[in-house]
Parts: structure tokens; sequence; C-alpha cells
């Protein structure tokens, strides 16, 4: 079906001589609806005809039986067939979804004194890259009901001691602690909620309540409206802050979240209050309470075991021990940000937490102590080789031990045995004892002096030149004798 506007164009193209094809493909319409509506004197538009419904003569009668009665459809359905329908439930029940009122339900507007109660939350935003890996990203908002302040922290999981982190992380924030928390029945707050009973807290998190001395205060079962500023919050982070964000690595929306709560969050002109959260902060802050002297440890404790290779496996990631732990049953304590891990109370490594996954981090430390038994096993079955050498190489090692570095002069020997044998090697030493010359340099002239090969002398050879076996001498002058005074 087309409409007015579209028919007068096409008989326009048409008084412009062009053709139904080339007509359809300018207005890009079927060939088959150029030609009919091309065919037409003047535009007559097609009325829709409803078709009748075996229901129609019924459905005033239903409308009155919902308005006086919350009827089911197969409530009206059974009802329908005793006044003599004949249709089948589905188009009843289609037309019961259609017309049944709808009831909105109402809700109070709850008010909060001046440091009175905070609300939580988690959210959840999409996947975050991790170094090679992603993850999902999560989001923790905490709300002051009063001022509207907020604290905003993300994180890779939602774990126990991510949440209990979170809450600690939020009152430094605020430097102050509301009196009660307001949680959904989430596990790490409430294990169980049964209408009619009291609810049961997690212990770790009802202690920690009790350690910063605040009340709990669960939503009751399907009423999330009750915590409404939280929520309203985690639309706002989403809508606000992270819509059309790009995130390229998990490292830095950290620093972008805070300055978002420093320069938009708290300070903007907020929709209920009319008033920028970080003033009305400034009146709540003081009947907030203060901060416990000491900080909860929020670890999560679990019990693990070292493998042979001196390492600690937690969420894919391998984390190293000293070696002498290797196989030890190990106490591991997880936090947000790092590792600890404990043997009999003592704290033996840490480790920065990773998120990555598949890792292996090892402390340069930690292998140490097996390297140097493993050196000192190798240095003593070298030592036990030169002793072999010969019934004279303990008195030689007493003369070397007087000289710097024995050990390195001790593994050149024995290497020179191994190259000209232990025979050879034997009475270099015991000519450098007679010679009192303790050095590896010493032995490793005696051997290749004694492995050197000397040339043959050759056959004497005499001359046959006739102008060096002719020799004329002059005579020899005796006159100087004569001269010679005799001294009688």
């Amino acid at each position: 079906m087309i409409n007015y506007e579209t028919y007068c164009r096409l008989h326009h193209l048409k008084a412009q001589q062009l053709k139904p094809t080339q007509i359809a493909h300018a207005t890009g319409l079927h060939l088959q609806t150029v030609t009919r509506w091309l065919n037409q004197a003047q535009f007559k538009p097609r009325h829709s005809q409803r078709r009748s419904s075996k229901l129609d003569p019924y459905k005033a009668r239903i409308q009155g039986w919902l308005e006086t009665h919350d009827y089911s459809a197969q409530q009206i359905f059974q009802r329908l067939q005793e006044e003599g329908f004949e249709g089948g439930y589905s188009i009843v029940k289609a037309y019961v979804r259609q017309v049944r009122p709808r009831h909105r339900p109402a809700f109070l507007t709850l008010a909060f004194a001046p440091g009175e109660t905070a609300q939580v939350d988690w959210g959840e935003y999409g996947s975050v890259a991790v170094g090679e890996s992603r993850r999902k990203l999560s989001f923790f908002v905490m709300v002051l009901c009063y001022s509207r302040l907020m604290y905003v922290e993300f994180t890779l999981s939602q774990t126990m001691e991510q949440f209990l982190g979170c809450h600690q992380h939020a009152f430094e924030y605020f430097e102050a602690v509301p009196k009660k928390i307001m949680v959904d029945n989430l596990k790490s707050a409430v294990l169980k909620r049964l209408v009619g009973q009291a609810p049961v807290f997690n212990p770790r998190y009802l202690s920690f309540a009790q350690h910063h001395q605040f009340t709990i205060k669960p939503c009751g079962i399907g009423k999330g409206n009750e915590k409404g500023r939280v929520e309203s919050g985690v639309g706002y982070v989403k809508k606000n802050f992270l819509n059309g964000l790009q995130i390229s690595d998990y490292k830095v929306i950290g620093p972008a979240a805070k300055t978002w709560l420093e320069t938009i969050a708290n300070v903007r002109i907020h929709g209920e209050t009319r008033e920028q959260p970080i003033l009305r902060f400034a009146q709540e802050k003081t009947l907030l309470q203060s901060l416990p002297p000491q900080p909860y440890d929020i670890a999560t404790i679990l019990a693990v075991r070292a493998s042979n290779r001196f390492r600690v496996t937690f969420e894919t990631n391998r984390y190293s021990v000293p070696a002498e732990y290797a196989s030890t049953l190990l106490t591991l304590k997880v936090y947000p940000r790092q590792l600890c891990i404990y043997h009999d109370h003592q704290l033996i490594a840490q480790h920065q937490r990773r998120y990555d996954r598949h890792l292996d981090i090892e402390d340069p430390d930690h292998p140490k102590a097996l390297l140097a038994q493993r050196k000192n096993a190798r240095e003593q079955k070298i030592l036990a080789r030169f002793f072999c050498l010969s019934p004279q190489a303990e008195r030689y090692y007493q003369g070397l031990a007087k000289r710097f570095n024995p050990k390195n002069h001790v593994h050149k020997i024995v290497a020179l045995s191994e190259i000209y044998g232990v025979e050879a090697v034997a009475r270099a030493l015991l000519d450098a004892i007679h010679y009192q010359a303790f050095s590896s340099e010493y032995i490793t002239n005696l051997l290749e002096s004694r492995t050197r090969k000397l040339p043959e002398p050759a056959a004497l050879l005499l001359t046959r030149r006739q102008d060096l076996l002719d020799l004329e001498l002059p005579e020899a002058d005796c006159s100087i004798y004569d001269n010679t005074a005799d001294p009688e």
C-alpha cells in the first residue's frame, strides 16, 4: 500500500515518458506495484477490513469480569464454554492479556536521617582485557542515603574478600562509617532468608559489621526497591561513566573512576535533593561513626599444598614459595591485591595478586636454598673424584687450601684427568708435591710438557764445499812475546 504522495510521483514520472521498469528502479517499488498504480485513474486507498472472531460477542463480558475479579485466562475460558463459546483457549488467552487492567505497584518514599544509612550493591559491565586474557568487569557502589555521596570501585570478581575490601575502601573514602548498611540478599551478606524468620547472615560479614559497629539491614525478599538509592547509583554509573567508554586495560579504569567521582558524580546537582552531594556530606559527616583504630583482616583463608616444584596454585596461576616448603601443607590468605602464604603461622611468601590466567610467578629468592644444596652436592662429588686421582691427592689438597679459591683449582685438575688420564695427573701431582708447587696451572704445565713431542735428532752432515775446506790461515806473529821484558 502506498500513500497519495507516492501515487502522484509515479504519475509524474510517467508523464516524463519513463517506462514502468525505470519508474520502479527510481522509486524502489516492485514492478507489479508500479504497474498496478499507473493503471489507476485516481488514488483509492484500501481500508483494512478486520476479520470477525468467534470471541467478538463475548468481549464485553470478558472486560466486565476482569474489572470486578482478577480471573485467570483459564477461568475466563471455562466460563465462556459454559455460555456456549466454541473457540479455542489461545484466542481467549491473547485477548485477556491484551485487555487485563495493569496493576502498577505503589512505593513509599523512604527518608533517612543524616549519618544513618548507606546502601551497597554490585553492578556488571561486560568484560575487560587483563594481560592476555579477559575477565568479567564488576563494580561496587556505596551511596550514603542522606547526602547521596557515592563511592565506586571496579573489581574482577565479587568474592568475599573483594566485597569486604570495597567496604573498607568506601569507609576510608568517606573517612567515616554509617550506622546501618542496607544490602540485597546476596550470599556475601545473607546466607538464608525465609518469610517470617530472621535472616541468617554470613558469619564473615557479620564479624566485619561488628568490628566497624554498623548494623546490617537486608532488604525484604523481592523488595529490591527498598535500596533504590544505590540501584539508581548503579544505573547512573552505567549511563554516565561507562556508556561509550573505551576500556583498553583494567589498570586504567580505577584512576578514571576516581576522577569521575571527584569531578562529576559527587559535585553534580542531584535530581532529588537539588543539591551537590559533596555539600550535603559536609552536614552528614559529623553524624557518622569514626573508623576503627585497627583494620579488619578481610582475607579469605584457604588450605593449600605446595607442589614438588614449590608452587601454590590459585585461580589457574602458580605462585612460588621457598624451596624447602615443597609438597608441604600451607595456609593461603587471599586479599584483593595480594596473596600471603603461611606455614605454622609464619609468613613465608608474599605475592601481588594477578588476574591474568595460567601465569607462573616466582620470587628470585625462593629457589636459592635448593640451588645452594645442589651446588654443595656437586662440589662434594667433584672433591671425591679429586681424592680418587692419587694417594697423594689429599696432601696436595692441603697445599691448595692455603691458596685463594682452592675449589676452582680442584675443578680444573679433575677436568685435566678427563683429558690426559688419571695416571698422568697422579704423576703430575707427585712431582708438584716434590717441588711444593700447588696450582692447577703448574699441573697443566707438567702435563703439557710431558705430552709435547720433541723433534728427533737428524744425521750429522759434513760439508763438501772446497772453499770451506781449503782454509789459509796467516802465520802467527810471535814478536810480541820477544818484546816482553824479563822482570829479573
